[in-house]
């Protein structure tokens, strides 16, 4: 009769991708619900023992393969490792994609959030690739620099082009640190990998970096936690009332409906964003009024509002503006770093007449 351990082991080798998709599946959704705000440690700790994790079973995994293991339990942890791996990377990926994409605008840092998704979804098949210190270290790399641009404007309490720059330095002297703790384990697969990795990690760096300074990477750690368009919006005591009008069901689809707006002619359109940044960060933001030329087919920046910003607050640093005498079409307003990095877009169109229009006012 088999044991529990080999029946146990049996199920496992016959639906191992299953149990792995399930795994991917229900990690992101524990890791979206779990991880809340990049300025609290427990959200750090979570990170640096995926981090530590995947760093130690690179190690492990390399040792075993240039001195080959002789006990059982060796070589059982040996065919383990690999699927460690492949838990640790999926789980550094599943975090960093749910900070990113609270971070992001789809229409302006999709290249970096497509990244990560390839590595989130296709750790499911990369097992044959973790077998190799290249392709190892490499996806390490990204892991460390996604990090470091996380954690560096939490402690530093800033962002800006200086900050992200200190944060790449600092992804390359860890990474430094522990390939030469790589070269002391592994000296010779290191040795006969290292050309190829300084190449993958220097065009990574390029690359991140390309996407940083053209506005593809998401401001982190700026996100957006709330925002739209309204007839007025005021302050009232510790609360911000805001008049918006009843309307259809598909509106509440923002990213593919639009709302619709309906002004008299001369009236204003207000514009309202709440912000989360860390504690004690402080940034400037702007609000930059855009409507849509169907002459030239182009958004046209028409109002630019600046306001300085203060993190802490969960549900944001609330701020608005407004436009006043606005035309019939289509409108948007980019909330945004002083660097151009967009934190979020309110979208709306806007017709004039108010016929059958019911008005609304309620706090946020």
């Amino acid at each position: 009769m088999k044991s529990l351990l080999e029946k146990t082991e049996a199920f496992y080798e016959r639906h191992e991708r299953h149990i792995s998709s399930f795994a991917l599946i229900a990690g992101f959704i524990f890791d979206n619900l779990t991880v809340q705000r990049i300025d609290l440690p427990f959200d750090h700790i979570i990170i640096i023992a995926y981090l530590v994790i995947s760093g130690g079973s690179i190690a492990l995994i390399n040792y075993y393969k240039e001195h080959p293991p002789q006990k059982d339990f060796s070589v059982g942890l040996e065919n383990f490792l690999p699927s460690l791996i492949q838990f640790a990377f999926g789980g550094l990926f599943s975090v960093f994609f749910v900070f990113y994409v609270r971070s992001a605008t789809l229409s302006s840092s999709w290249p970096f959030l497509v990244m990560l998704l390839v590595l989130l979804v296709g750790n499911e098949f990369f097992r044959n690739y973790y077998q190799r210190l290249t392709f190892q270290v490499a996806v390490y790399y990204i892991a460390i620099f996604s990090f470091s641009i996380l954690i560096t404007p939490v402690l530093l309490k800033k962002i800006n082009a200086g900050v992200f720059l200190l944060s790449g330095l600092l992804s390359i002297i860890f990474l430094y640190f522990f390939t030469r703790i790589l070269f002391i384990v592994v000296s010779k697969r290191y040795e006969s990998s290292r050309v190829d990795i300084n190449r993958l990690v220097a065009v990574i760096f390029l690359v991140v970096n390309i996407l940083y300074f053209t506005n593809l990477i998401p401001p982190i750690p700026l996100a957006m936690k709330n925002s739209g368009a309204y007839h007025s919006v005021a302050k009232v005591g510790d609360n911000y009332v805001v008049v918006s009008e009843r309307g259809r069901w598909y509106e509440s689809l923002p990213f593919i409906f639009p709302k619709v707006l309906h002004f008299r002619a001369g009236e204003s359109v207000y514009a309202f964003s709440a912000i989360f940044a860390p504690t004690d960060l402080s940034t400037g933001i702007i609000h930059d009024w855009q409507y849509f030329d169907t002459v030239t087919d182009k958004w046209v920046s028409t109002t630019k509002v600046a306001f300085d910003i203060h993190g802490g607050r969960g549900e944001g640093y609330r701020i608005f503006s407004k436009k006043d005498n606005v035309f019939s079409g289509k409108w948007r307003v980019d909330v945004k770093t002083k660097s151009g990095q967009i934190i979020g877009r309110i979208r709306f169109n806007v017709e004039l007449g108010l016929g059958s229009v019911v008005l609304i006012e309620s706090s946020i």
